[in-house]
């Protein structure tokens, strides 16, 4: 083949393809760092993805602030999804991602949410009570849901008095599964978390006012390793797409 002619064959052989309801042939992988609390939507987008490019999102999830650690000592991810919009503006400082690919993708809600019906009042009044034995959140030093938990906390005035109730989760997943068990009565979590698309939030609730804490921007972002792998830059652009959006707004977040 005339090497010449091979960018306008192979955008043929893409339109082809789409056009026979397929995937090219040439569809690659991304590595994916998702960050805990966008686990639920990030499996429905990345089955949307794989199925309307081709290309297959291979999801690991956990801590941001694990994932940042991780990155810098070479971890092969090719994008970060974050929970906050802070780490990925320090690995935009310090050269581990691709300048001018971070975007944020979604706007996070704080809750705190019990798995008992009633045990959660929707004005939040429950924490000055008090009458509870524990109270997970995750690890504020390392989860960003975890370091807004703190400072809702701060301005409620509870910080120090509620200190020695903490069950710190690893992540903010681990912190779900805390309350979810039992070994926490209630906890602050992602709205995510426990709103899933069509269906009633289970046990009892209070959504955060976003006041109380600082704005949780999750920032995505291509990284170096990433840089020339098609199915990254694809997946971050499907991550603007009307359907991932509308996906993301249905977990509860705003954008």
């Amino acid at each position: 083949m005339d090497m010449n002619r091979w960018p306008a064959a192979r955008a043929v052989a893409w339109a082809l393809a789409l056009c026979a309801g397929g995937v090219p042939a040439w569809a690659g992988e991304v590595r994916v760092a998702v960050a805990a609390n966008f686990a639920a939507p990030m499996q429905r987008i990345a089955a949307d993805f794989e199925k309307d490019t081709g290309h297959k999102a291979l999801l690991s999830v956990g801590a941001t602030g694990k994932f940042y650690a991780q990155i810098t000592q070479g971890a092969p991810f090719d994008v970060l999804l974050s929970a906050d919009d802070e780490t990925p503006i320090r690995l935009e400082a310090e050269a581990a991602s691709v300048a001018g690919t971070r975007f944020t993708y979604a706007i996070g809600r704080l809750v705190l949410w019990s798995a008992q019906p009633g045990a959660v009042d929707d004005q939040g009044a429950v924490l000055a009570r008090g009458n509870f034995r524990h109270l997970a959140l995750a690890n504020p030093k390392t989860a960003p849901y975890g370091a807004a938990a703190v400072d809702v906390l701060k301005g409620m005035g509870l910080l120090e008095a509620l200190a020695p109730r903490f069950v710190q989760g690893e992540n903010i997943a681990q912190t779900l599964q805390f309350i979810t068990t039992g070994n926490a009565e209630l906890g602050f979590v992602a709205l995510s978390q426990v709103a899933a698309p069509g269906k009633p939030v289970t046990g009892s609730y209070w959504l955060v006012p976003p006041l109380l804490h600082g704005e949780i921007r999750q920032d995505a972002v291509l990284l170096k390793i990433g840089e020339k792998n098609a199915a990254a830059s694809a997946l971050l652009s499907y991550l603007k797409s009307a359907p991932a959006k509308a996906v993301i707004q249905s977990y509860g977040y705003g954008h």
